[in-house]
């Protein structure tokens, strides 16, 4: 596996201190490409991540979040054997599987479907207003100097003495 230097991107930012991380979890990919999964993107500040896990129920399937990280889990029992099936082509996998989502600090899941073998989970995009953009007034040099309260005795007294 390669090293990334990223030194060059950290001079000119500010407050990444995960970025390493991310780097490396990008990186390294996927291995497991099970269940499929979309991103969708709904509007604006709303998406969706729809997985396909055709053959769980919802008594198998637990979703988490801890930390930013979204964490979807299958658990998959045995009940074709207990039901006296055999199978002679097996083409809908039904495996345990653990997928993991890194979430933004801004993402706040709002709640979790499941209908026609789709887990569908939704997520909306909630921007504090001390992170959204706002407009920087540059000031320039003022007319008005700041007064001290030693010129505005001066001053006084100067009035008094005309």
């Amino acid at each position: 596996m390669r090293a990334f230097d990223l030194t060059p991107f950290l001079r000119s930012s500010v407050g990444f201190e995960n970025i390493n991380r991310l780097v490396d979890l990008a990186s390294r990919g996927e291995s497991e490409s099970f269940p499929p999964y979309n991103i969708e993107k709904l509007a604006e500040n709303r998406y969706c991540i729809s997985m396909a896990v055709a053959g769980f129920s919802k008594d198998e399937l637990d979703v988490t979040v801890q930390e930013n990280v979204l964490t979807i889990t299958g658990r998959a029992t045995e009940t074709a054997n207990k039901e006296g099936r055999e199978y002679l082509h097996r083409g809908i996998a039904k495996r345990s599987f653990e997928r993991r989502f890194q979430l933004a600090d801004t993402i706040k899941i709002v709640g979790a479907d499941y209908k026609d073998g789709l887990l569908n989970i939704e997520l909306d995009r909630v921007v504090p207003e001390q992170k959204k953009p706002r407009k920087i007034e540059i000031g320039g040099a003022k007319d008005e100097q700041p007064k001290i309260e030693g010129d505005v005795v001066d001053a006084k007294l100067k009035q008094q003495a005309a």
